[in-house]
């Protein structure tokens, strides 16, 4: 079979294609027929020094894929596949992979590692290969370099694959002593040392006890900073990539260190090679990264001796790190503004001065403006250019008393340079630097505005003027107009500054979506997001001219709608137009049909607009699917109890959404629709809900929907339970359970990482609107003693989430409200569960002296409703 292997490995990757298919297909039966045989015979094949290259790493390419997948569902799978496997199938396997780590050819023992790594993190976690972390490491010192390098790789992959829990602390030790070892001068082979730096990276998360002890951190660190003077830039780069992550896993850890370290990346962002520079400036800002998160969460409010974390790093550095951020300002690269990727040294700095102001504050701003006066008016572009984006950099964090004065003078010079500068790159940035001037210093809030009668006509003229530039100057321009527009949203007056100028901005702005080159520079998507922003902050003045775009815009969506024999460029390019044309026709509903005088007149549209979002379901485009779906939300809401007549043609469309795992985005979407439905069509919706319910129970209890639908599901039983009411007794017996099982799982998957209680916290509130809605939607039936069971296990919900004490603001809010809801809806009946739950007093306390408003008026209300139900 061996031979035969081999040769269906290269087949697949041979260039034609029916020799490609066959053996795919063949590779595919093999698998389906016999597992263990068909993994064995790829370990087999990728331990053999005799095969061919290609056939081997594709032998170990399938191996890892049937071990791991991107998509949870999938991935667990493969998990339990694997660990229901013969253990002396798994034994064999295993022993393969190993040796192949000692393989002369470098793609085998690179393809191998990754193998080795993804049994290892399905393994290690379940308690099994206890003797794998002693095999890699055993005589490391006296291996050949090339199975050195292999083994050094194998570690740092195992350390990214499995969680630190995983590793005793006794391996993690000699993992981290011998890839420091690996990494130290003295190691003669760069590709073990570069081995070594890397998997230092992964292991850093498991080093806690290490960089707690000062002699073993004080080791490391040396080593780290050794590593970034290697004579291989691959090598600096991975030592500095090391210490970017340092920063931000150890900051406290740092002061001893951090003046040799500035030494170390000044001489780097000076004087090295691009991809070391780039993560020497990293560094820095990932320093101040951990400061604006350190002094946010703080506050204020905190003396100089208090125990708060922050040791003002950045403050310290700023007559140093200033000035060597702003050289690198000067470093720009001829074409960087055409391509959307672009990442070089200028725009690393250019973002790292940026950070620093938002870290310190008032305190940039004198060190930064001389060389902004110096190089503004110079003949050299770059210099121009340097100057324009250091200025704009550095608006967001200082105060506006401090800002203020400067943006007054440079506004009138701001706008003659986008409008008369010979270069892009100038007028680019000048755009740039408009649109933040904008954004952080334009608004109702501020006492002294930038923006004035005098001055407002000639900024609207040159930003029009500017949208028929070339299109990343025109998308900067559209995107100065979006700030401008968002800073008079909520003007006292009902008359905005922009009023006047409404009819030529929207006409320029629908210009700039015409335009042959509109799909550069993301300028279509800049030009409606700005057109959206334009009709979402206007005021009632303008109405007409917004209904006036009605019939413009769905002609437009009509027009794509029929065009036919497009090429697989168009049609994407279709899709995306279909897609930002709902968008805006979502913004103008919303707008129209906020004020019952322009909702009647716009009412006469409803059913044509519905039409053509409901041809759009007809194509295939997720994202098209998405914004139809969140414009006819939009209708809904707007048509209240009217859109009932759009049910039977829309319900079919709602179901599609549902079972859309595959694009779970449109699922998540038509799930919030669906409570857009209930809001609009309350107890009308009915006859829909047992199809609906079905499938948000189905949704829920599938593996293969993304866990991020799950929270807005729940919610939606919610919206279902009050707009229907009593009539959602039917489906307690299904909703209850799963609610139940969702909360006990919610209080105990917190704090694991910053994602996952984030997700636990959306998960609860999720499943507490739920509880809300049911309790209101049943409110003053005679069956609300169906929920009666279910108190009890509400209420220790609550408890355990009070005794968690992980909620978020949010959370907050709802919880107590739930805990009124009860006392509301069941009366006198929750008196003495109240009074036996734990905690409910002093939670209900909590809130009542609570800062945040919100929190503090649910809990006021939940008082009234409990001291009906029981004398607290």
């Amino acid at each position: 079979m061996s031979a035969e292997v081999t040769q269906i490995l290269l087949n697949a990757q041979s260039v034609d294609g029916t020799v490609r298919k066959q053996a795919e297909e063949s590779l595919k039966q093999y698998q389906e027929q016999n597992l263990p045989g068909f993994l064995l015979s790829l370990a087999g094949e990728l331990v053999n020094d005799e095969k061919p290259v290609e056939s081997r790493k594709l032998a170990g390419l399938i191996l890892k894929n049937a071990l791991d997948a991107k998509e949870q569902h999938r991935k667990f799978e493969l998990v339990q596949r694997w660990l229901s496997l013969d253990s002396s199938v798994k034994a064999q396997i295993k022993s393969f992979i190993l040796k192949t780590l000692s393989s002369p050819a470098h793609d085998a023992r690179s393809t191998a590692s990754q193998v080795v790594a993804k049994v290892a993190g399905i393994e290690l976690p379940h308690k099994q290969w206890p003797e794998l972390i002693g095999a890699l490491l055993s005589n490391i010192h006296q291996l050949p370099p090339h199975t050195k390098q292999a083994t050094l790789e194998t570690l740092g992959y195992i350390c990214e694959e499995v969680s630190s829990d995983a590793v005793e602390q006794d391996h993690v030790n000699k993992i981290l002593t011998a890839v420091v070892q690996g990494m130290n001068a003295s190691e003669s082979n760069n590709d073990v040392r570069l081995a070594a730096t890397r998997a230092l990276y992964n292991a850093l998360g498991f080093a806690q006890a290490n960089f707690s002890n000062d002699m073993e951190r004080d080791y490391i660190m040396r080593v780290v900073c050794e590593a970034t003077l290697s004579l291989e830039v691959k090598i600096r780069q991975a030592a500095f990539e090391c210490l970017v992550a340092i920063s931000s896993t150890y900051y406290e850890k740092l002061a001893p260190y951090i003046q040799d370290i500035f030494n170390i990346t000044a001489k780097a962002v000076r004087e090295d090679e691009e991809p070391v520079a780039l993560q020497a400036i990293e560094f820095w800002s990932s320093v101040c990264d951990e400061e604006i998160d350190i002094l946010e969460e703080y506050g204020g409010d905190f003396s100089g001796d208090s125990d708060i974390p922050c040791f003002y790093f950045i403050k310290h550095a700023l007559p140093v790190l200033v000035p060597l951020l702003l050289e690198t300002l000067l470093k720009q690269e001829e074409d960087q503004d055409q391509d959307e990727g672009a990442w070089n040294i200028a725009m690393a700095g250019g973002t790292c001065l940026g950070l620093v102001a938002r870290t310190v504050g008032d305190d940039i701003v004198p060190l930064v403006m001389p060389f902004v006066e110096e190089n503004i008016t110079k003949q050299e572009w770059r210099q121009r250019e340097a100057a324009t984006y250091a200025f704009g950099s550095i608006l967001e964090g200082p105060s506006p008393e401090k800002l203020v004065p400067l943006v007054n003078i440079a506004l009138n010079f701001m706008l003659t340079a986008l409008m008369q500068d010979p270069n892009n790159h100038v007028k680019d940035t000048t755009a740039w630097t408009l649109g933040r001037m904008f954004e952080f210093l334009h608004g109702s809030t501020l006492e002294t505005p930038i923006i004035n009668q005098g001055n407002c006509q000639q900024i609207i003229s040159v930003l029009l003027q500017s949208m028929k530039d070339v299109p990343n100057v025109a998308e900067k321009a559209c995107g100065a107009l979006y700030f401008l527009a968002q800073g008079f949203e909520d003007a006292i007056s009902p008359s905005s500054p922009l009023t006047p100028f409404f009819q030529e901005i929207v006409q320029a702005l629908l210009t700039v979506t015409h335009r042959e080159d509109a799909g550069e520079s993301r300028l279509r998507t800049a030009a409606y997001e700005t057109l959206n922003e334009v009709v979402r902050c206007s005021t009632d003045e303008t109405a007409p001219m917004v209904m006036q775009l009605v019939p413009l815009i769905m002609m437009e969506l009509h027009q794509t709608l029929e065009a036919q024999k497009l090429s697989s460029d168009e049609r994407e390019k279709q899709n995306e137009i279909q897609g930002l044309l709902c968008g805006c026709l979502q913004v103008i509903i919303q707008k129209l049909g906020s004020s019952e005088q322009t909702k009647y007149v716009f009412m006469q549209y409803a059913d044509q607009m519905m039409g053509l979002f409901l041809r759009v379901f007809a194509i295939r485009s997720a994202t098209a699917h998405e914004e139809a779906m969140l414009a006819i939300g939009a209708l809904a809401y707007a048509t209240g109890q009217d859109f009932l007549k759009y049910m039977p043609e829309f319900y079919k469309y709602v179901e599609m959404g549902l079972q859309n795992f595959e694009d779970y985005q449109v699922c998540a979407i038509t799930v919030g629709v669906v409570g857009d439905l209930c809001r609009a069509l309350e107890d009308k919706i009915l006859p829909y809900c047992d199809g609906i319910m079905t499938q948000l129970l189905k949704d829920l209890s599938s593996n293969q929907l993304h866990r991020s639908v799950k929270p807005p599901i729940f919610s939606c039983f919610g919206d279902i339970a009050l707009a229907i009411g009593e009539n959602f007794e039917k489906y307690l017996m299904y909703a209850m359970p799963m609610l139940q099982s969702a909360a006990e799982l919610s209080v105990h998957t917190s704090g694991v990482d910053d994602d996952m209680t984030e997700y636990t916290n959306s998960l609860r509130n999720g499943i507490l609107e739920a509880f809300s809605g049911i309790f209101q939607g049943f409110k003053g039936s005679p069956k609300t003693q169906l929920l009666m069971p279910y108190a009890p296990h509400i209420l220790q919900f609550l408890d355990s989430l009070y005794m968690e004490k992980d909620m978020d603001d949010v959370v907050t809010k709802t919880a107590i409200g739930v805990l009124g809801d009860l006392a509301d809806t069941l009366g006198s009946n929750a008196g003495p569960l109240i009074q036996q739950s734990v905690s409910s007093k002093d939670f209900l306390n909590e809130c009542l002296s609570s800062d945040d408003h919100m929190i503090k008026e649910s809990a006021e209300w939940a008082k009234l409703a409990i001291s009906k139900a029981i004398s607290f």
